[in-house]
């Protein structure tokens, strides 16, 4: 069997994979936001735009992560990361490594990724028949 087809075989599981560490990741900003964990220095009012994207952060990662209604949740996210990365960085340097946007952009398309790749075969959402 020839290397490309071998490492085809596995690019289903390895998305589900993917999904899956970005989806935690995502979360634990969420957890930072909104219980303190990991302390991110920071205290948000109830309302404001960082303490409804971190409501989004902490639902949207965890339901990518297990990859229940992981389209709807990956498209909602992704635009969230556009909107972070368009209103707090992009405004402080037109270049991501030095505004900062790095995590925002690529969380931005990874998500918009999964709204047109999927979940992958380990999830909630193909256990349901719903890939």
């Amino acid at each position: 069997m020839a290397l490309s087809s071998q490492l085809n075989s596995w690019a289903p599981r390895v998305l589900s994979i993917v999904r899956i560490v970005a989806g935690l990741a995502f979360m634990v900003h969420g957890l930072g936001k909104h219980f303190g964990f990991p302390d991110l220095g920071m205290v948000f009012d109830p309302g404001s735009p960082p303490w409804i994207a971190g409501w989004i952060e902490l639902v949207g990662g965890a339901l990518i992560a297990v990859g229940l209604f992981t389209r709807l949740a990956a498209f909602i996210s992704s635009g969230t990361m556009a909107v972070a990365y368009f209103m707090v960085h992009a405004p402080q340097s037109f270049y991501p490594a030095v505004n900062g946007g790095e995590a925002a952009l690529l969380y931005c398309f990874l998500f918009f990724y999964l709204v047109f790749a999927g979940p992958g075969p380990w999830s909630v959402d193909a256990k349901m028949g719903r890939s």
